[in-house]
């Protein structure tokens, strides 16, 4: 399968610091992509260079076909109507879909002939991903849309994308830190944190493949062999593990699958990211 975006080796420096280092990932097309990582890891600096807006310091980035992006801050005009935006979207985006940018703020209510600093967020937002959608891009990269949204235009926002996605078969690339947003949207996991990736893998291959184990502490350090601790935590005499690399185990151990939520703290908990298991997709 092709890849819609592929990094490696990636690095980016400003001045004396690092926002990105060695960054390697490769991303099948059609895939919903989520990038996580806590406020500082790297994320909007990924993403300005996946798009063209950054220049890499190390290493390349590169995208199969047209990129779209809407970046954190929505970047609309108050004063202009949506009809005004939609026309300076078509002035600067050859292969503009005019008409489908029209049915698809229909569809959502939002009247064309309002100002854009008169709509809600929800609105806003909406039709910040209209000027993206309609520019008919093989990728669309999203920095932290649902940032300051209420929960009901977090859902509204997240059910307009998927059926976007379902119509286009593009791939999209979403950040954020808040991973119930991409539980059930998200079909592909990237971990970044400290300017790395920490891991990289379709979601329910990544799920398959990790445990978690609670039980005596000193069974932890006689797992079987191949097993990699990504995670722990202990209190007194009882131990929990997260563990990559295991499916037999001693029956003293009460074990689960991990949940997504799982999976991602203790990526980015773990200390030694050098020391972490690199799922399929992931580089040196």
């Amino acid at each position: 399968m092709n890849a819609a975006l592929e990094a490696m080796s990636l690095g980016i420096r400003y001045k004396r610091s690092w926002a990105l280092r060695d960054c390697s990932v490769s991303i099948p097309e059609g895939r919903v992509v989520g990038l996580v990582g806590p406020n500082g890891a790297g994320k909007t600096t990924f993403l300005h260079a996946v798009v063209g807006l950054l220049r890499p310091t190390t290493g390349s980035v590169r995208t199969a076909g047209e990129v779209a992006f809407m970046a954190q801050d929505k970047p609309l005009y108050d004063g202009f109507k949506v009809a005004e935006m939609l026309k300076l979207g078509a002035r600067l985006n050859p292969g503009w879909d005019q008409e489908s940018a029209l049915a698809r703020l229909a569809g959502l209510g939002i009247p064309t002939g309002r100002k854009v600093g008169k709509l809600s967020g929800g609105q806003q937002a909406q039709v910040a991903l209209t000027l993206a959608l309609a520019r008919r891009p093989r990728v669309l990269v999203l920095d932290e849309p649902l940032a300051n949204l209420d929960p009901l235009a977090r859902h509204d926002v997240m059910r307009s994308l998927m059926t976007g996605v379902a119509e286009t078969g593009m791939t999209v690339v979403l950040s954020s830190h808040v991973v119930s947003d991409l539980a059930e949207t998200c079909d592909w996991l990237v971990v970044l944190n400290g300017g790395r990736v920490q891991v990289s893998g379709d979601i329910e291959d990544l799920l398959a493949e990790h445990l978690i184990l609670s039980g005596p502490v000193e069974l932890a350090g006689s797992l079987p062999q191949g097993a990699r601790v990504v995670g722990a935590s202990r209190a007194e005499r009882q131990a929990t593990l997260l563990v990559k690399g295991v499916r037999v185990v001693d029956p003293r151990w009460v074990v689960r699958q991990a949940s997504l939520d799982d999976l991602v703290m203790a990526y980015l908990r773990s200390p030694d990211e050098a020391a972490l298991p690199r799922p399929a997709g992931v580089g040196a």
